[in-house]
């Protein structure tokens, strides 16, 4: 789910890295001094019982790549009829070499396919050039997320040291989501490469570079789509300058059959508010009418990126936390490519995910889970994830809480208004858009959970009905409760009624929950959820779940005999 943002910037600035080289050197004193900053941490939360060890569901498994039968237990309806897609880490070292952090492993595919009631099951290794490339030389050969490789063994000193010099290669382990471009399947991460794969046989066709169409060093795994097909995603780009965030458009038909993201285009440029230090970002908001950038300060010191080879250290140790920054919301026409004028700030958060976005009565709404400390990806290092114990349970109580908040944002008929007025017509929402003095409007969020959403630990991984109602106002998400450090429910939420259901067995962790509409439907919630649930005891086995979205009672389950890790995100395909 998440991200290696930070790879994007390595390639571009390695030239200048070279060339900095002496003064680097020369400044090491005042490097050091700068980089060895204390991080205090804050326990959050308390939890009264220790909580169950899950290592089994973070470490190494096997593929399956043949198809198997799995057994069905109550029913799958009929009428759904398609492949369940997830990916995420599935190997987590080479060798001797291990991985670091969560984020690193190696992208692992997963096909649950539903025909007549009936359901099968497989799993490949993503054959990418960074698997391949480990694999030869049973080692890692190309750093992630949190693993710094290291450099050949069977070089002698001089020549490990001058490799330290060496332009670094970019990882393709796009092991985060699958995309859609012009109706092909695409895995990926947030660098420059991602990996277009047959979905129904798994297999990787081609890799596709983004910096090869458009000007940007990579791309979220979580674009947004237009009704004809439209795609609109967000990339960062690196200069002399220092960084943007670039809005991306991509048409919706080929003209080619041989096309990938042909006629790419960046509409808009966002520069952000410290050159060398922009703003890491995971998703983005959209509605019928405009793309909706959220810059929060957990930073990228672009500066460490590029010194990150030289000093041994891992990309992560380029991201921070620091609140002393506002958030802030940008605000595109999409058509136009128009940055708008409005000013909009609210006070520090942390997002991974937007739930939904819409328009109403001159305004923007747009809600997201959002955290209140942004320090959860030290939380992922797969050491801390492994713990048993009080030592897993301190662990947790270091994670904040993740709640959905409404935030409004007014448009331009509104700037005018006078100092301190709640510039929010919604009667619908409490949260507000304040006019201040510098003209900046501040925004304060609407709590959009039952206060019993609490004892659920948080939500996360939001789904929607997207088809329907994605940038539409809406009644309904669904998401994965968090009383561990992975989801260990499934949870719907009415926004508008501030109620909930859940669905939960203990011993058992549920993934991202992915919204089928029954066809034809006219009711949001008409339709099913699915979501693959595992569990580290092996004494018992891993399944998909089909839940009646609109109480939330189970409908049937799947049971495979497979060992299956913890992912991150999925879709699903009609057939």
């Amino acid at each position: 789910m998440f991200s290696q943002i930070f790879l994007r910037s390595v390639s571009d600035f390695s030239t200048i890295a070279v060339d900095f080289l002496s003064m680097i050197l020369r400044r090491i004193p005042v490097l050091k001094k700068y980089m060895e900053k204390t991080h205090q941490k804050t326990v959050i939360f308390g939890q009264e019982k220790t909580l169950p060890c899950i290592a089994p569901l973070l470490t190494t498994v096997e593929e399956t790549p043949q198809v198997i039968s799995a057994g069905v237990q109550g029913h799958f309806p009929e009428w759904l009829s398609g492949y369940l897609l997830r990916v995420g880490p599935g190997k987590f070292e080479f060798g001797k070499d291990k991985y670091n952090h969560w984020f690193d492993g190696m992208a692992l595919l997963h096909q649950f396919k539903m025909e007549k009631g009936t359901v099968t099951y497989r799993s490949k290794f993503l054959q990418s050039d960074t698997y391949k490339a480990n694999s030869d030389r049973n080692r890692i050969v190309i750093s992630e997320f949190g693993t710094s490789a290291l450099p050949d063994p069977c070089k002698n000193v001089f020549e490990r040291f001058m490799s330290k010099f060496e332009k670094p290669a970019i990882t393709d382990n796009t092991n985060v989501n699958y995309v859609l471009y012009k109706g092909d399947y695409y895995l990926s991460t947030e660098t420059n490469f991602m990996n277009k794969v047959d979905i129904e046989t798994l297999e990787k066709t081609e890799k596709v570079n983004w910096r090869k169409f458009i000007a940007v060093n990579g791309a979220t795994a979580h674009p947004h789509y237009d009704p004809d097909g439209t795609t609109y995603n967000m990339g960062n780009s690196y200069g002399k300058d220092g960084s943007c965030y670039n809005v991306i458009r991509v048409p919706p038909e080929k003209s080619d059959p041989g096309e990938t993201i042909h006629g790419a285009q960046v509409i808009c440029s966002i520069a952000s508010e410290e050159g060398m230090r922009p703003s890491y970002y995971h998703s983005f908001g959209m509605t019928r009418n405009y793309i909706i950038f959220i810059e929060q300060p957990l930073k990228i010191n672009l500066w460490r990126i590029i010194s990150s080879k030289i000093r041994g250290k891992a990309f992560s140790d380029g991201i921070s936390w620091e609140p002393q920054y506002n958030t802030r919301f940008h605000v595109v026409d999409k058509h136009t490519g128009q940055l708008l004028p409005g000013m909009y700030f609210s006070k520090p958060f942390m997002t991974f995910h937007q739930i939904n976005a819409f328009e109403d009565q001159g305004c923007v709404v747009i809600d997201l889970c959002c955290q209140d400390d942004g320090r959860i990806l030290e939380v992922y290092q797969l050491q801390n994830l492994r713990k048993t114990g009080k030592e897993l349970d301190q662990v947790y109580n270091l994670t904040a809480k993740i709640s959905p908040r409404r935030f409004v944002l007014p448009l331009l008929g509104n700037l005018n208004a006078p100092e301190g007025e709640n510039l929010s017509p919604l009667t619908y929402s409490s949260a507000s858009a304040v006019k201040q003095a510098d003209g900046k409007i501040w925004c304060s969020y609407e709590n959009l959970y039952p206060e019993d959403l609490k004892e659920e630990g948080g939500i996360e991984f939001p789904q929607i009905n997207y088809g329907q109602f994605n940038g539409k106002k809406y009644q309904f998400f669904y998401g994965c409760g968090f009383r561990h450090v992975v989801g260990d429910s499934l949870i719907k939420v009415d926004v508008v009624n501030k109620t909930r259901r859940v669905w939960r067995e203990d011993g058992f962790y549920p993934s991202e929950p992915v919204f089928v509409p029954v066809p034809g439907a006219s009711k949001e919630d008409d339709g099913v959820i699915l979501s693959v649930v595992i569990t580290p005891n092996q004494n018992k086995k891993n399944f998909l779940l089909v839940l009646d979205a609109k109480n939330f009672e189970e409908l049937g389950r799947a049971e495979v005999p497979v060992q299956m890790p913890y992912g991150f995100h999925g879709t699903f395909v009609t057939i």
